[in-house]
């Protein structure tokens, strides 16, 4: 514990103690490159009242509050003194990791008081030693060469690593060989791998069971809240008795939600557990270890009306030159037997069942015959379209393989968040740096009714930063409109005048891969004749090295897309400019978008007003945010669509912006500008 620590005294309420704690001279006064923020203190005590009276709280906290921080003190405090348990859940990687290495460590020197935290992680990531073995002693079976080498590889990986997570490991294995190996929830059981204790997966469940602190991802919250109500278990929380949870990054909340309370079946998922079972080129799988032909042949026969089925399906597709969805607006698209034939399958594989004595063996039969038979339930549900309030489309992938998926979603998330979240006794905290849409009104009024929490209280918190001396706005009226022809030769002009002005530091942020890449194309040479060297998204180099590339030469530029729009954080020099290429409203196209537009009109609203531009703004506030990240950066952002300014709904965007000095160009020659 640190000497230097200021005393909690329990004997105050949480909020007085907070206030001290982030005040000038509290505790966190001792932390090294500590500076004092009201916003934080205020934050903090916000949501240490919100706990302390079990009431949920929305609070937007702008860039540079430090919330993580403002929510994790109180949470810790609250959690340790009453022996509850706080969930963090965030959507990036980058801020569960920050707040494991970073914040909760130092909260750790800094409070006078013991906690635990854990990072849980979804179970598919850790490895099972026993499935491990099993995998090991059936290889023959279950493994061509090349995948008994990376077997191998995981094997002697398994000695020494700490976690046994995915991430630990050095090398990126075949999904086929990971799938036989990892944790799965009906056979990787506390009951069968928890009896020798080295059960990666059950000593992640076992430590965060017992700690004070989980953080999750958003997604594996979702997973955990389900498993929770199938299992019908009887306590008040959220995935654990008496927990409370904070929701970081919640302007994701609403598009996680409906991806995964919808149907997700996709053929390549589908072929992958019928090869588990028996892959006919390799002539390897589980039906091998029992030497069961004649299933085997049942698989083969599946396997192939499996691929007919999705040909079929994508015949009766219409997925246009550039799209990727194709939004079912019927049941029954098809018709087809393929349903009957998985049950032929699973009736086959009943009377194996009954004969296996090995019960590892076993386990891992009912599993797969398990996973297929809810595949078949799935895909029952997508051709009824059996969901009520759902929107169903198919949509197709292109990687290495092609591949079709059938999707549902439910078009208003807004009732199942409420109910799931805001209807527990228990505080639900939901935070993030862009919740608003400049509303003169009500705060954060359209966040709350995208998510069920019109009744939850609210507040917003602006930042520290002091954006008239650190920031301008650079609003392009002269460039031609997004949607004319000369857009695209304008844009590139644009950006090479402000590209030059910054000396390179610059993000280009783009709404669509073509337009990117086209611009790119004409631009990247001329800025590399004046030295400035251009990155691109998506040319065979993964986000975060080309993030690291970019953070390391202070002259280079880098063009991207969705992905780079937000959860970047690229402190000081390396970054003086960000460039908004259009108005970044989401396509109308896509089946989830399109549905829940026409819902709104139905009943009666705007629905561009309605939806397309909040969502455009938040999205906007987003990438803006990317500019300022610390007390001593500086720079500019362009925008260089011109119907901020042309149009009515454009006010909005401009007040949604940083309280920044804002200048408005006619010309691409920006030589005379301030």
């Amino acid at each position: 514990m640190n000497n230097h620590s200021k005393s909690l005294n329990n004997d105050e309420d949480l909020l007085v103690r907070m206030s001290d704690f982030f005040g000038p001279k509290g505790g966190l006064s001792f932390a090294k490159g500590y500076e004092y923020r009201k916003e934080q203190q205020e934050m903090a005590c916000l949501i240490s009242s919100a706990l302390e009276s079990s009431e949920d709280l929305i609070v937007e906290a702008g860039t540079g509050v430090g919330k993580s921080l403002a929510y994790l003190a109180p949470a810790v405090t609250y959690a340790v003194e009453n022996d509850r348990k706080a969930v963090i859940s965030t959507k990036t990687i980058n801020l569960q990791e920050q707040i494991i290495e970073k914040d909760l460590p130092l909260l750790q020197d800094l409070l006078e008081i013991g906690f635990s935290a854990v990072l849980l992680k979804g179970r598919a990531n850790y490895l099972c030693p026993r499935r491990l073995k099993l995998a090991l002693n059936n290889s023959n079976d279950l493994f061509d060469s090349e995948d008994f080498d990376q077997l191998e590889a995981i094997r002697d990986w398994a000695i020494d690593t700490v976690d046994g997570t995915l991430s630990d490991l050095d090398f990126d294995p075949a999904s086929r060989v990971w799938s036989q190996v990892c944790s799965e929830s009906r056979i990787c059981t506390p009951r069968s791998c928890s009896k020798n204790g080295n059960c990666f997966y059950q000593k992640a469940r076992e430590e965060a069971a017992n700690a004070d602190v989980i953080v999750v991802n958003h997604t594996l919250l979702f997973t955990l809240m389900e498993s929770v109500e199938e299992s019908m278990a009887d306590f008040e929380g959220f995935i654990f008795d008496e927990d409370f949870l904070v929701i970081d990054e919640a302007h994701e909340l609403e598009d996680i939600a409906a991806n995964q309370l919808g149907i997700r079946v996709s053929q390549s998922s589908l072929i992958f557990d019928l090869n588990r079972l028996y892959d006919p080129k390799r002539k390897r799988g589980l039906l091998n270890t029992l030497r069961s032909g004649e299933v085997s042949n049942a698989v083969v026969v599946l396997h192939e009306k499996i691929i007919r089925f999705f040909e079929r399906l994508e015949g009766r597709c219409d997925f246009g030159q550039w799209g990727r969805e194709f939004r079912v607006r019927e049941p029954e698209i098809i018709s087809t037997q393929i349903l009957e034939d998985i049950i032929f399958l699973e009736e086959a594989v009943n009377p194996l069942l009954e004969e296996v004595t090995n019960k590892s063996i076993k386990r891992e039969l009912l599993d797969l015959v398990n996973r297929i038979t809810e595949s078949r339930i799935l895909v029952d549900s997508f051709l009824k379209q059996s969901l009520e309030g759902h929107v169903y489309w198919v949509e197709k992938t292109k990687g290495r393989y092609e591949n079709l998926i059938l999707r549902s979603a439910p078009v208003n998330v807004a009732d199942q968040i409420r109910s799931r979240f805001f209807e527990v006794s228990n505080s639900c905290i939901l935070t993030s740096a862009t919740l608003s849409i400049g509303e003169n009104k009500e705060t954060l009024g359209y966040v709350k009714n995208r998510v069920g929490a019109e009744l939850i209280n609210t507040a917003k918190i602006g930042s520290p930063y002091d954006y008239q001396n650190q920031m301008k706005i650079f609003l392009a009226r002269g460039i031609s409109d997004p949607r004319s022809d000369k857009y695209e030769k304008d844009l590139a002009e644009w950006i090479m005048g402000f590209v030059k002005k910054s000396k390179g530091s610059a993000f280009v942020l783009f709404t669509s891969y073509k337009l990117m890449n086209s611009v790119f194309s004409s631009v990247s040479d001329e800025l590399k004749s004046c030295g400035i060297n251009s990155l691109i998204q998506g040319k065979n180099m993964p986000r975060n090295r080309l993030l690291k590339k970019f953070k390391e030469d202070p002259t280079s530029v880098l063009f991207g897309t969705d992905s780079f729009w937000a959860g970047v954080d690229v402190p000081g020099e390396a970054l003086s400019n960000v460039i908004v290429t259009r108005i970044p409203f989401a396509v109308p196209n896509h089946p989830l978008i399109q549905s829940r537009l026409e819902q709104i009109e139905n009943l009666g609203g705007n629905p561009f007003l309605e939806y397309s531009v909040p969502e455009a703004i938040l999205k906007l506030r987003q990438g803006v945010g990317r500019l300022i990240r610390s007390a001593s950066d500086k720079g500019f952002v362009v925008i260089l669509d011109n119907r901020v300014l042309k149009m009515k709904y454009g006010k909005a965007f401009i007040r949604a912006l940083p309280p920044a000095p804002v200048e408005i160009i006619d010309s691409s020659d920006i030589s005379q500008l301030g």
